[in-house]
């Protein structure tokens, strides 16, 4: 099988948001939705007793609603027959009875549906939306270039809310409807063929109103949709970027672009609902003009050829009833339709190829002995080692030391372009290596790579000797640490987030990583200390302490390899010394790599590398690269500039 590509297109060196067709992307109809339906249902159908319950629910609700309705045929004809009027009250006291009965068992069958199919609704979606999120841990990082965070929500919002409606009601009501209108119909052949006859000529009227004036109406939604998506785009957009309309004087071109969109809206929408609107008021006039043809046929029969008062009546009930099933139907129709559009795009993500891992070297705790070798433990010790398994199922003990090397390295994100070319440089244990260069150079994907966010097309990358193709992806992240530009923190105490670099790191070692980040003396002065809940990605606190807790964060780990994209490059000068003092006890005795655009803070590395266009232009440390005299010399002296 061919394996599935993942759109990206990310522009420059490193991973760029890819752009999706938005929260909804208008209506939609689904592509298979027969075999969409089958997979849904499979949610719901686990448990067979509830299901089969609340089948039997709808099927005596609806049988009950149409008996109920006969029930006055025999009444009617009772009451203007020749039985005394004793016998009449009796009879009639019997049928309220026989109703009463009647209605009392459909509303508990109704009850009894909702209740069962809500539970089995809500259980099947919540199944629904876990495997979802469990699917999204699976796939790789092109995949999330390719979409928007907004267009991921919205399977777990809107689709997923689409599907519960689906699941919980609208099958349910269509079902129950489809049995109506064949019992109504039953019962009307039953009562009177000749007088069918006559409503079937308004039920075809009345069904061409649904399919012409519903099919415009639909058109329309779907513009609507297409302009209520465009319209609150642009709304998202003025208030995200408030400042810069302001700061640049445009509220007059805002103002205009907006009512421009909002004056779309209106118009579609106008339609669009006037379609709706007049589908109900002409079929409703349809049926009442079929109901008075129906009734002075009736009264004709009634009088020429002897047909009951009872049957009419019964009859002319049922003629009122039988478009309400009809209308229930075009309903549910498009919601299900638009559920089964909704379940269509959370199966795509679904079906998607999770990332390919076929590493077989693993991370592993070890205790070394007193002649020096090493041997595997589960307790907590200060040394790593490779675990590779041999041929024989044998297993070698290579201790972790952190030292890196590419060579020859090629990558793109899509094939017609390269980002880097031909890299090929060393990292030895504890050193540190720090990159330099232009806005896109390529410096970003060049740690994508080192920790298999990304698979390389040409060359080889080896930790400690061993091509980390060969190393199971998450020993490989495991064994490395990162500190980004964007620090992001979740909702949870101050120690939960530290905690997050290692879920089985004691209270005490996220203090300890606190002290060795410089961020233990501002966490205990917050309100609760390490037990202060953090809320909306940090926002209460400030860019200088989030970035402290990410170097937390990443001390707790306590990895061989440290990466550092941009840390202090947010951060003012008096945070950036403060944050430089915890980095440099986090650097000490591993193999560092550190992106800057400011250069005074990789003077002191091993070796520094100078990528542009995604080539290494030169190499060497902070002295050799200035005695060359070039883009590194341009770059310190300030001739040339980082773009």
């Amino acid at each position: 099988m061919a394996e599935k590509k993942y759109a990206s297109g990310p522009k420059g060196g490193g991973p760029g948001g890819g752009h999706g067709p938005g929260a909804r992307g208008g209506y939609q109809k689904p592509k298979n939705a027969g075999k969409t339906l089958r997979r849904l249902m499979g949610y719901i159908t686990r448990r067979k007793l509830p299901l089969l319950l609340a089948a039997l629910c709808v099927i005596l609700s609806a049988v009950t609603g149409v008996a109920n309705t006969y029930l006055l045929r025999p009444l009617l004809n009772d009451l203007v027959s020749s039985m005394t009027a004793a016998e009449k009250v009796a009879m009639l006291g019997r049928t309220l009875l026989k109703m009463l009965g009647l209605f009392l068992v459909g509303a508990s069958c109704t009850y009894g549906q909702s209740a069962i199919m809500a539970q089995l609704a809500h259980r099947g979606v919540a199944r629904l939306r876990s495997e979802l999120f469990d699917k999204l841990q699976e796939l790789p990082l092109q995949f999330f270039d390719a979409h928007t965070h907004g267009e991921l929500m919205s399977r777990f919002s809107n689709d997923a809310d689409y599907v519960q409606q689906c699941l919980e009601q609208s099958i349910v009501s269509l079902i129950s409807s489809v049995i109506t209108f064949v019992g109504i119909v039953a019962m009307m052949l039953y009562t009177s063929w000749p007088l069918f006859l006559v409503t079937l000529l308004m039920l075809g009227a009345t069904m061409g109103v649904f399919v012409l004036r519903g099919k415009k109406s639909r058109e329309l939604y779907r513009s609507q949709q297409q302009a209520l998506g465009q319209l609150n785009g642009n709304i998202q957009e003025m208030i995200e970027g408030l400042k810069v309309v302001k700061a640049f004087t445009h509220e007059e071109a805002a103002e205009a672009e907006f009512g421009e969109l909002n004056e779309k809206f209106y118009s579609v929408a106008r339609d669009a609902n006037f379609y709706a609107t007049s589908i109900m008021p002409l079929a409703g006039n349809i049926s009442n003009v079929g109901y008075a043809a129906t009734a002075i046929v009736g009264g004709v029969l009634t009088f020429v050829m002897g047909f009951d008062i009872g049957g009419l009546a019964t009859f002319l009930q049922y003629c009122r009833q039988v478009t309400q099933p009809i209308n229930q139907v075009s309903q549910q129709i498009n919601a299900i339709l638009s559920a089964l559009a909704g379940a269509e795009r959370i199966f795509e993500i679904m079906d998607m190829p999770p990332e390919v891992d076929e590493g077989n070297v693993h991370l592993v705790r070890v205790r070394e002995t007193e002649d020096g070798t090493l041997s595997e433990t589960t307790e907590r010790t200060e040394k790593w080692a490779w675990k590779l398994v041999q041929e024989d199922g044998s297993a070698i003990l290579q201790q972790v030391e952190g030292d890196v090397r590419l060579h020859n390295v090629d990558f793109s994100y899509v094939p017609e372009k390269k980002v880097l070319k031909n890299i090929t440089f060393y990292a030895k244990p504890g050193q540190k290596i720090a990159f330099v260069g232009s806005t896109g150079a390529g410096k970003t994907t060049i740690t994508n790579l080192f920790n298999r966010f990304y698979e390389i097309q040409e060359g080889s990358i080896t930790y400690d000797g061993i091509d980390i193709r060969l190393i199971a992806k998450d020993d490989l992240r495991r064994a490395t640490a990162m500190v980004l530009q964007e620090t992001n923190l979740f909702t949870g105490t101050v120690m939960d987030n530290i905690r997050y670099g290692r879920l089985d790191a004691t209270d005490e070692e996220c203090v300890a990583a606190a002290k060795l980040a410089s961020a233990h003396s501002f966490i205990r002065r917050l309100p609760d200390g390490y037990n202060t809940m953090v809320t909306a990605n940090g926002a209460n606190l400030s860019q200088g302490q989030r970035q402290l807790l990410a170097i937390a964060r990443a001390a707790v780990a306590d990895p061989p390899v440290l990466i550092l994209d941009e840390a202090t490059s947010s951060i003012d000068t008096r945070t950036e010394r403060l944050i430089e003092k915890g980095l440099d006890r986090l650097m000490e005795g591993r193999t560092v790599f550190v992106i800057a655009h400011r250069l005074s803070t990789v003077r002191n590395a091993n070796c520094i590398v100078v990528i542009e266009h995604g080539e290494i232009m030169e190499k060497g440390d902070h002295a050799e690269l200035l005695a060359l005299k070039g883009r590194y010399y341009d770059l310190y002296t300030g001739q040339s500039v980082l773009d």
